[in-house]
C-alpha cells in the first residue's frame, strides 16, 4: 500500500516537495482575495465616483443582496466589524465562509486528501432561501437597520 504505514495502518504525510504544487492553487485564490481587499481598503468606496452605483438601486431603489458589499469590505478590511455588519451583515458572513473553506481546502491539500465540492440541493437551496430573506427584509420598512 503507496503512502501507508504497514505496521500501524497510518496514512504518511505527502513529501515537502509534493505538497507545494498542490498548494500553489489555494494560495494563488488567497492572493487574489487578499488584493482585492487590499485595493478596497485603498480606495474608499464611501467616496463618490471611484466605483458604479448599483444598477438595481439606481433603477427601482431597491438594495439587492450585494448592495453595501464594496463599502462593507473597505470596513472590514480597517477592522471596523460593525461597520461591516451595517454595510452588508451576509457578506460578513460570507467572508467567514470562504475563511473555513479556504482553510479546510488547504488542510486537504497538505494532508493529500481529495478536495470535493459536492453540496447538494438543500444547502444551494438554504442559501437561496437566506439571500431572498435578506433582500425581502431589508427592502421593508422595518429593515432599515439592514439598509447600506
Amino acid at each position: 500500500m503507496r503512502g501507508v504505514n504497514a505496521d500501524s495502518r497510518s496514512v504518511t504525510p505527502p513529501a515537502p516537495a509534493t505538497v507545494l504544487p498542490r498548494l500553489a492553487v489555494p494560495a494563488g485564490i488567497l492572493a487574489a482575495v487578499v488584493g482585492a481587499f487590499a485595493y478596497v481598503a485603498a480606495v474608499d468606496p464611501n467616496e463618490p465616483g471611484h466605483y458604479p452605483v448599483c444598477p438595481l438601486w439606481r433603477v427601482t431603489g431597491l438594495y439587492c443582496p450585494g448592495c453595501g458589499g464594496l463599502r462593507s469590505a473597505h470596513a472590514f478590511a480597517h477592522g471596523d466589524l460593525v461597520a461591516a455588519l451595517h454595510a452588508n451583515a451576509m457578506a460578513v458572513a460570507a467572508y467567514a465562509v470562504f475563511a473555513v473553506l479556504w482553510t479546510v481546502w488547504v488542510v486537504r491539500v497538505t494532508r493529500g486528501r481529495p478536495v470535493r465540492v459536492d453540496p447538494g440541493p438543500a444547502p444551494l437551496w438554504t442559501l437561496g432561501v437566506l439571500l431572498l430573506a435578506f433582500t425581502v427584509l431589508r427592502n421593508l420598512p422595518y429593515g432599515g437597520w439592514l439598509h447600506p
